[in-house]
């Protein structure tokens, strides 16, 4: 485990509850299919390393239906915030509604439905981001690094706050001076984008190799050291996969994720106190609108 406590009232920023689909049905059209993961055991997740709080991200089974979000925030009694997935013609009233459940923010996920060409995150900020200013909600952009850098000049204009996941995609065997790396940076150092330190299996090809994941570990501390207020630190909890040769509706397998790497990459991801407290504790704070 953590070689360094975290700090109180730190925070996994992105986590998936699912649910056994008499109880809540997945999408007939969905692109994998994941076993239950409940919010029992999400909360035994979080005690191992000693997280205070979550945010439950909307995975892409259940589409626009945000029951189980709810329902799953509503069992966490103010330890969780959400983040939903809405149709573009949602009411008013149901964002409202959203928001008294604890939802503070709309997630446009490109990369798992094969839609990350550069102009589709511009055309999905344009849908969104109007509805959502002032509303202390921010949106959640999941695409590819090619995307995320082609829509660089549209972000930085948001009325907005912008959260990239899993490291903005960037690949952890990219050049910092890679062109696209350099826009996500600024972004992050403009403090006009927050990226999530988060699913190194996403952007490497084997976190349990020393050599690959010291890779990792440089671009988590690369983002950090660019602007320490504008990184987040998170699972990816229960660490939903595809296994290949699987019918999108057979069951596949999670990650095999153990508690101890997950504290581990913490260590070296955030070796600094200060930036700790900041990344895991105070941003999530100020984001996702916790109470303090």
């Amino acid at each position: 485990m953590s070689a360094a406590p975290l700090p109180a009232d730190a925070c996994d920023c992105h986590v998936h509850v699912v649910a056994p689909q008499a109880d809540y049905p997945m999408l007939p059209e969905r692109h994998y299919t994941p076993g239950p993961a409940s919010v029992d055991a999400l909360r035994t997740h979080m005690a191992r390393l000693g997280l205070a709080r979550a945010v439950i991200v909307q995975p892409s089974i259940y589409g626009t239906d945000n029951r189980l979000l709810i329902d799953s925030l509503a069992a966490l009694n103010g330890a969780a915030r959400g983040v939903a997935v809405l149709e573009a013609g949602v009411a008013d009233g149901e964002l409202g509604r959203l928001h008294d459940a604890g939802v503070r923010g709309l997630r446009v996920n490109l990369e798992s439905t094969g839609d990350s060409a550069p102009d589709a995150v511009g055309r999905a900020l344009s849908t969104w981001a109007g509805r959502l200013a002032g509303q202390g909600w921010h949106i959640q952009i999941y695409a590819s690094l090619d995307a995320i850098a082609a829509a660089a000049p549209v972000l930085g204009r948001l009325a907005v706050p912008v959260v990239l996941d899993h490291f903005a995609m960037i690949p952890s065997r990219a050049p910092l001076d890679d062109p696209r790396v350099r826009r996500v940076l600024d972004l992050v150092g403009d403090g006009r984008a927050y990226v999530k330190l988060s699913a190194s299996y996403r952007v490497c090809d084997d976190p349990d190799d020393a050599a690959l994941a010291a890779g990792v570990a440089a671009l988590a501390r690369a983002i950090v050291r660019r602007n320490p207020e504008r990184a987040l630190w998170a699972s990816d909890w229960p660490h939903t996969n595809r296994e290949p040769g699987r019918r999108p509706t057979e069951v596949s397998a999670y990650r095999a994720v153990a508690a101890a790497r997950l504290a581990g990459e913490l260590d070296a991801w955030l070796p600094d106190a200060a930036q700790r407290r900041q990344v895991l504790a105070v941003n999530p704070a100020a984001l996702y609108g916790f109470q303090a």
